[in-house]
């Protein structure tokens, strides 16, 4: 393994943590006309998309801070950098999280492109994410199966101290992911780094974990690897190379047979995790 930060990132562990947390706080805000009534902010890494289903998931700001009363649904529409539209228009309802409501907007595309959101309320000029080749994205999608992986455990921590930064430490470091999924069971697979990340993306999604574990253990084994060796956040685990993964955090949704059925980037509620893990087993 290389010294951090990993080269193939070129990240120092402030780059990092804005990957996802806070990849798009600088989304498209004008703001400046005045049927405009809030900004948007992005809560997903912008650079991760392939053909396919897409999430976006968005939280709403004022000037001064997020918006924790917005509205309990939001509609967008999906546009080409010519303006025209791609798909119907779509819903996306408001999910309660710390340290603000969000919306996940999804939608299929099937072409790599730049394309923009234009979320209703929001600024006229929306916010660009961009849809890559499937080859220029290397971190595993819906569809792939995820490679196993010997993340540090209690018995085994390879290194890594300490294999869990939540305080407590979390239940999920029981079983590598190689034997999660050899297991015979579906496989829910969290990357982050909860002493990093209190109040953004980190904590709470993996609190969301801890709290549907006991309902989900009969099909599922819940894995975490952090993504550093140590509290000084200098060198990158070996389990975030292995995954080629560049922000955090991440969840990855296995079936029974190890093929990826949802990733989550960015931030989730209990209410998606949930639907998700639900989705998998069908």
């Amino acid at each position: 393994m290389n010294p951090s930060p990993n080269p193939r990132f070129g990240l120092d562990r402030r780059t990092f943590l804005l990957g996802a947390a806070a990849a798009g706080v600088a989304a498209a805000c004008s703001g400046a006309e005045p049927e405009v009534s809030y900004s948007v902010v992005q809560r997903y890494p912008s650079d991760v998309f392939v053909p396919g289903e897409i999430r976006l998931p968005f939280s709403l700001a004022n000037a001064a801070e997020f918006i924790t009363d917005g509205p309990d649904e939001l509609g967008a529409q999906i546009v080409n950098l010519d303006g025209e539209p791609i798909g119907d228009r779509i819903t996306a309802v408001r999910r309660d999280i710390t340290p603000a409501p969000y919306y996940a907007f999804r939608t299929t595309i099937d072409t790599p492109g730049v394309y923009e959101i234009n979320i209703d309320g929001g600024p006229r000029v929306g916010a660009n994410f961009q849809v890559m080749e499937r080859d220029q994205v290397f971190i595993p999608r819906p569809g792939d199966t995820l490679e196993g992986f010997d993340t540090p455990t209690v018995r085994e921590p390879d290194g890594v101290d300490p294999i869990c930064t939540r305080e407590p430490v979390c239940p999920f470091h029981s079983l590598t992911l190689t034997e999660a999924l050899a297991s015979g069971r579906a496989v829910a697979y969290f990357v982050g780094t909860p002493a990093f990340c209190q109040t953004g993306s980190c904590t709470p999604a993996l609190e969301t974990m801890v709290g549907v574990e006991a309902e989900y253990s009969e099909d599922y084994v819940f894995v975490h690897a952090e993504v550093w060796t140590d509290l000084s956040a200098t060198e990158v685990a070996p389990a975030i190379d292995a995954l080629g993964i560049a922000f955090e955090p991440a969840l990855f949704i296995t079936d029974a047979n190890g093929v990826v059925a949802e990733r989550l980037d960015g931030l989730w509620d209990e209410t998606e995790l949930r639907e998700r893990l639900d989705a998998a087993l069908v």
